[in-house]
């Protein structure tokens, strides 16, 4: 018998309406689980899965063909200082990244503030300047800028025409042959200028008013409002991009094949040239955990580092 002090006090009620709630929240998760299975079903069979293969992988001697032999950590030896062609690889990529990603970076930003405005067409140019994002992955793209920057390319020929230069060989040339792909990098800002261009849509019109009305020019403007509270879209930016610049592979493929002398073997084309033309897998999978932990590390130090100069507005002080 329930006795009369429990009616009044609730304690019999109370726990009946938190079991109740246990089991409403349990069948809140089952359905929400059930609605996310077909991803957490892909997660598992083509990411976590084939990740814990690559990292047994990178252990052994595997030739694609045949059985793999265990050989411990002599992939990542020979990672370590034993292949010049690795060494020739993390140059080019770092190569590009710093310079690819911050020319990208301030492109995307400068022409966002000028599509930060009220004018006839914008929209129109909006998608305009969206467009090489769209299509510069393609194939179609890197055979495009590859005719581009040849011998009888129309860069050279715009390079004949006004300065006289004749006969430049942009892509068999290895001081000049990465920074065709830099361009064709800086040129793909539709991304970063997208987000560029939310991030400023975001900030109080007043507070531009209240600083021209303080005397502040737009350069003062820009360096004391539009930075500092942008500050979090480029740091994501920053981060998306340079995971982006690591990753690089198909226009290096397509336009120069590493080639003149390993300037544009990016890390990535390296790996794959290891996996599928020279059989190699073991080593190729032990390449592809080295740049994971390499990116993963710079990530963490930019957000450590972010502390320092990202402001963001809900921060307590």
């Amino acid at each position: 018998m329930i006795s009369e002090a429990g009616i009044q006090t609730g304690t019999v009620p109370q726990a009946h309406i938190r079991t109740k709630k246990r089991k409403d929240f349990k069948q809140n998760n089952l359905v929400g689980y059930l609605f996310i299975s077909p991803w957490l079903i892909g997660f598992f069979l083509f990411t976590l899965i084939p990740m814990g293969i690559s990292l047994g992988l990178a252990f052994t001697d595997y030739d694609i063909l045949g059985d793999w032999d265990y050989v411990g950590t002599d992939n990542f030896e020979r990672l370590a200082g034993n292949d010049i062609r690795y060494e020739r690889a993390i140059k080019a990529t770092v190569k590009y990244v710093v310079f690819s990603v911050p020319l990208r970076l301030v492109f995307a930003l400068g022409i966002a503030m000028l599509l930060n405005t009220k004018r006839r067409g914008v929209f129109f140019y909006r998608a305009a300047f969206y467009a090489p994002s769209v299509v510069g992955g393609s194939v179609a793209i890197a055979v495009m800028w590859r005719q581009l920057f040849g011998t009888e390319g129309v860069v050279n020929g715009f390079a004949d025409m006004l300065f006289g230069w004749e006969g430049l060989t942009w892509l068999g040339n290895p001081k000049t042959a990465i920074w065709t792909l830099i361009i064709l990098a800086v040129w793909q800002f539709g991304s970063p200028m997208l987000i560029f261009l939310a991030g400023l849509k975001q900030i109080p019109a007043e507070y531009y008013e209240a600083a021209s009305i303080d005397g502040a020019n737009s350069v003062e403007r820009f360096r004391r409002i539009t930075l500092p509270l942008l500050t979090p879209i480029i740091f994501f930016n920053l981060i998306m991009q340079t995971i982006a610049g690591f990753k690089q592979f198909t226009q290096a493929f397509i336009i120069t094949e590493g080639r003149p002398l390993d300037s544009t073997l990016v890390y990535a084309m390296y790996l794959y040239q290891q996996a599928f033309n020279s059989f190699k897998m073991g080593y190729a999978a032990a390449m592809a955990w080295v740049m994971l932990l390499v990116i993963a590390i710079l990530t963490l130090i930019s957000f450590r580092l972010s502390t320092y100069w990202v402001y963001y507005e809900t921060k307590e002080s």
